[in-house]
């Protein structure tokens, strides 16, 4: 049952069309639409959920390891579609960043509040690290040819990133076929909250396969609605399009998914916590990423691997501090204030960053 809050925010549905149609400004209709997306991410997650107790343990888990960032990926497609790369360039890094050390963060210091010291299987830490190692040679890679090469054209920048990115799918599904079929057994405590409390037999199928469309159609809506007054909004609220695209937007898009990893942590439920933490990084880097690498070649929106040096410092030092606290597969708050302080540093240097 949705608490009171996600009810509270699903009136700025109302409020951001309103603010658009009626021409109310541009800052009004970017903080309305933004605040609009919270609540609607929390359905479309819930409904993936509830669908993938019905569907079973393979495919209800490939169903949400499909959909699990699918707020990221809408809006990474309007912004594409708008010509914004530079923008979802920055919001896959501070999804990775805001996974791994805000959600995880936030989850090992409540957490660690409640619970002396909590634990989770090592084994899949330094699997995730491997795989998170990985992302950031993907993208050390092309960035790196870029800045020491020179010659180096955007159509082979492009090309490189494309081929990239096929790599990158394929390792994700490998990942899944590993998580779901060959070790499954590593990740037996269930990929959410609620296939733990959910009989399939009590599931309204059509309800959910409802609220799934209507939640996916309304962000569509408000990404459209965000994107486009995102440069003009972000400049009169004195917000670079760096810190906007890495610190603000994927903390709208990972709204729902931040407050269940902490609430599972708080339930002492670690392992799932980091679970839903590094599994979304993974995801963005592995799959969301790489697919909008793809469909920008489609689009005709050229997009390619080549991030800022910034950006690819900026997680590096995620990916390394994140692996280091998590492989030994236990954690305290302590730990978590570590992660959170990481975050805090890196949000303000991106905030005094002058791109």
């Amino acid at each position: 049952m949705k608490n009171w809050i996600s009810y509270l925010l699903l009136l700025f549905i109302p409020c951001s069309i309103a603010a658009a149609g009626l021409h109310w400004g541009t800052t009004l209709v970017f903080c309305t639409s933004a605040l609009a997306i919270i609540p609607l991410a929390s359905w479309l997650s819930t409904a993936t959920e509830e669908i993938a107790v019905v569907l079973g343990p393979s495919w209800g888990g490939l169903l949400n390891a499909t959909l699990g960032n699918a707020t990221e990926l809408i809006i990474g497609i309007v912004a594409l579609k708008s010509g914004l790369v530079s923008i979802v360039k920055a919001s896959i890094t501070g999804s990775i960043i805001g996974n791994l050390l805000l959600v995880m963060g936030l989850s090992m210091f409540l957490g660690g509040l409640r619970y002396k010291e909590q634990t989770f299987q090592p084994t899949m830490a330094r699997v995730n690290a491997s795989v998170m190692n990985l992302a950031v040679v993907a993208i050390l890679l092309p960035t790196g040819l870029n800045f020491l090469t020179s010659g180096i054209t955007p159509s082979i920048l492009q090309s490189l990133s494309i081929a990239v990115s096929i790599v990158l799918i394929g390792v994700y599904i490998s990942t899944l076929l590993f998580s779901m079929k060959t070790h499954a057994y590593l990740y037996d405590l269930g990929i959410s909250e609620v296939e733990e409390s959910d009989d399939p037999s009590t599931v309204n199928l059509w309800l959910w396969l409802g609220v799934l469309v209507i939640a996916t159609v309304f962000i569509a809506i408000e990404s459209e609605l965000l994107v486009d007054t995102l440069e003009e909004a972000t400049d009169r609220l004195g917000l670079t399009a760096l810190f906007t695209g890495v610190i603000l937007l994927p903390v709208v898009g990972n709204a729902a998914e931040h407050a269940t990893a902490v609430t599972v942590a708080m339930k002492n439920k670690m392992e799932l916590s980091v679970s839903v933490a590094v599994g979304s990084s993974m995801q963005i880097a592995l799959f969301v990423g790489p697919v909008l690498v793809l469909l920008g070649w489609f689009l005709g929106q050229p997009m390619d691997l080549n991030f800022t040096p910034f950006e690819l410092m900026a997680v590096s030092v995620a990916v390394l501090i994140a692996n280091s606290i998590s492989s030994d597969g236990s954690s305290n708050w302590l730990e978590g204030t570590l992660l959170l302080a990481t975050y805090l540093v890196l949000g303000i240097t991106f905030y005094f960053h002058p791109v």
